[in-house]
């Protein structure tokens, strides 16, 4: 191919505002960096943004599943499902509570987990007696699961959802916002790729308030001050006095993230916005190149909105194509950073000593051999998709 001059378009960056920095600034004058008033403004905002009675701010999202899945009942001898198409994080906090992890074969068009494969997969797990006790399931690059679907089974057998919606902040299910309806807790990030970003940090939002006050325990050393739950009366205690109800964790959110956040959930209705044009254009430009293109729908009896962390395109086989290991490194060497979302999660050399093995869940695997995933960010101007897409039309040339 043509030697072309050099870009720099990365995959996905934070967009951030004279506004973000303000905010920030206000809480580094207020003597308040952390456990002041800004995470549980954060925290109502959010709550009340996607129509839900609790959001618990945290670190990040790692550790937001983690405890997600400890105050869902993960333990030793219990078991937890999730989609090898994701992020490690999405198996590990099972692990972390000493449970047993699984995976559920994806949908080859959504790319999210497959709710057929689930039924099948519950099936077999009730005549061996090893039903899941948590599953989930993760809305790949902002799309939503079947959460309808999901939500009848998990009725039927008895398990706790979790939606690892990592990806997908401001996406919407059958008319609602995900974390508000169907599932029993969700996970959202805010790492800087993300759709809104507190540099590091995630939320756990839930409908259930015992299950909140958990979750509140537990990102916080399993201490607290509140009076109605101390064993202690007030007559028998001073101001000073706290305990500790069960074995927590330092999760908690500082009040310097929770302020960038507040200022990013106040326009995230625009980045979204941002998103979907860039979308409509990378629909428009490739849908004649030999690429599989993301699916807008998570099934064709239900509707979502994706939030559209990622657009990740499948370079389809066949004579004059390139491999996709050959259009992504043509596409680095031109300074387009794409990226590929993701390495099956059973394939890490962690997993696989673990006993799982290689075509054990097909359908990722074939998506991730031809997965790549090209710039998606809400400033990436005009110009810049174009470049992107001209460089690909190169690069996909075998």
């Amino acid at each position: 191919m043509k030697n072309l001059p050099m870009h720099d378009i990365p995959y996905s960056t934070q967009q951030i505002t004279d506004a973000d920095i303000s905010a920030v600034s206000d809480v580094l004058r207020s003597g308040w960096l952390t456990q002041g008033p800004t995470v549980p403004r954060f925290e109502s905002a959010f709550a009340t943004h996607h129509g839900v009675a609790h959001a618990v701010a945290v670190t990040n999202a790692t550790a937001a599943l983690h405890i997600a899945c400890l105050a869902l009942g993960a333990a030793p001898g219990k078991w937890v499902w999730t989609s090898p198409n994701s992020f490690v994080a999405s198996a590990n906090c099972a692990l972390y509570c000493g449970a047993d992890v699984d995976f559920v074969d994806i949908d080859p068009v959504t790319r999210n987990l497959s709710v057929e494969a689930l039924a099948r997969k519950l099936v077999h797990a009730e005549h061996t007696g090893t039903l899941p006790t948590v599953v989930i399931p993760v809305h790949f690059a902002g799309l939503p699961c079947d959460l309808f679907a999901i939500r009848a089974l998990a009725d039927r057998y008895g398990f706790k959802v979790l939606e690892d919606a990592s990806h997908a902040t401001g996406a919407s299910y059958e008319g609602a916002l995900i974390g508000s309806r169907y599932v029993d807790a969700s996970v959202f990030s805010f790492h800087p790729v993300k759709i809104i970003t507190t540099g590091e940090g995630g939320m756990v939002t839930t409908q259930d308030e015992q299950l909140a006050h958990r979750l509140r325990l537990l990102r916080s050393h399993g201490v607290t001050r509140e009076a109605a739950l101390l064993e202690l009366s007030d007559a028998q205690t001073g101001a000073w006095y706290y305990e500790q109800k069960v074995l927590g964790f330092n999760y908690r959110m500082t009040d310097l993230q929770a302020a960038l956040g507040l200022s990013q959930l106040g326009r995230m209705d625009e980045l979204h916005r941002a998103r979907e044009n860039l979308v409509r254009r990378y629909d428009e430009l490739l849908t004649d190149l030999p690429l599989r293109l993301p699916t807008h729908q998570p099934s064709p009896l239900t509707r979502a909105r994706s939030a559209w962390h990622l657009y990740a395109v499948e370079v389809e086989p066949g004579p004059g194509v390139a491999d996709r290991a050959t259009v992504f490194a043509r596409m680095r060497a031109q300074g387009i950073m794409v990226n590929v979302h993701y390495q099956p999660i059973h394939l890490q050399p962690f997993y696989r000593a673990r006993g799982f093995e290689p075509g054990q869940f097909p359908a990722a695997e074939a998506y991730y051999r031809r997965a790549m995933s090209i710039p998606m960010y809400p400033d990436l101007s005009g110009a810049e998709q174009a470049i992107v897409v001209r460089e690909l039309i190169l690069a996909i040339q075998a």
